[in-house]
């Protein structure tokens, strides 16, 4: 009888990231770290950014933001966990010249800043500016599919397809 007042919610399978930053895509096997080219955390791409305003690749819920804001995680609709690390040995500067805009249970839609970082402490401080996005839960998703593109503007170019 409440079968058609209610309509079920649709489970989401497929999405597709957006860029969270702005700047050079580059495979994930020429980031200066084997933990992310070896894909050890799992598949994606990064960019190389032009600026640091990081925003929502995805609609979900914010899972982590680390206490040095310079990594934070995203669980999509589909079930996708998405880390977007900041540059590379960034921990090490502590949260110096990083500011977060959201927390942890946080719900975000694709677009919605999360984080702002200064460019010029992480270029001076740290070992590269290179921002992995890694689908730690690849072995999950059926399928993740890196899209051809060379320069992203963040929050409009579309950067992965994941498939669950």
């Amino acid at each position: 009888m409440f079968g058609k007042l209610f309509k079920k919610k649709e489970e989401v399978t497929d999405i597709t990231l957006i860029a969270p930053v702005s700047g050079e895509v580059v495979a994930l096997e020429e980031v200066p770290d084997p933990v992310f080219s070896e894909k050890m955390m799992g598949d994606g791409v990064a960019i190389k950014p032009k600026n640091g305003d990081v925003v929502s690749p995805v609609n979900g819920e914010i899972i982590q933001v680390f206490p040095t804001k310079h990594a934070v995680g995203i669980r999509a609709e589909n079930g996708a966990e998405i880390l977007i690390h900041i540059g590379l040995e960034t921990v090490s500067l502590n949260g110096e010249g990083f500011t977060s805009f959201v927390g942890e249970g946080e719900q975000v839609k694709q677009g919605d800043k999360l984080i702002h970082f200064d460019m010029e402490i992480v270029r001076e401080k740290a070992k590269s500016s290179i921002t992995p996005i890694i689908i730690t839960n690849t072995e999950e998703m059926r399928e993740v599919e890196e899209k051809t593109i060379q320069q992203v503007t963040a929050g409009q170019d579309e950067i992965l397809f994941v498939s669950k």
